[in-house]
């Protein structure tokens, strides 16, 4: 296993630790996220570019739109909750309750 390799398993059980350490607040999480998504994406492109395999050279850009919809839809939702409750706690998040 590659040096890479095994930064990027460190980065997303670190952002992983983070997402379960600190997931009062809607930022932290989104954040958290963030970066779990980041490094799956590095650790992917840098398996297929190793492997050459060109049938999954679209993964990437796949992975890439699918993180760009969960920030938009994480970004929109913490706009609503904050526009709403005035602070950014995941306890204001449910919203089932009349």
């Amino acid at each position: 296993m590659s040096l890479t390799h095994m930064n990027m398993m460190l980065a997303f059980t670190t952002s992983l630790l983070g997402l379960l350490m600190y997931r009062s607040h809607l930022m932290s999480s989104l954040l958290c996220l963030e970066g779990m998504m980041l490094s799956l994406f590095v650790l992917i492109t840098v398996t297929i570019l190793i492997t050459h395999m060109t049938l999954a050279s679209m993964m990437p850009i796949i992975m890439l739109v699918f993180a760009a919809c969960e920030a938009a839809l994480g970004l929109s939702l913490l706009v609503v909750v904050s526009n709403t409750y005035g602070v950014d706690y995941v306890q204001n998040l449910n919203l089932l309750q009349c």
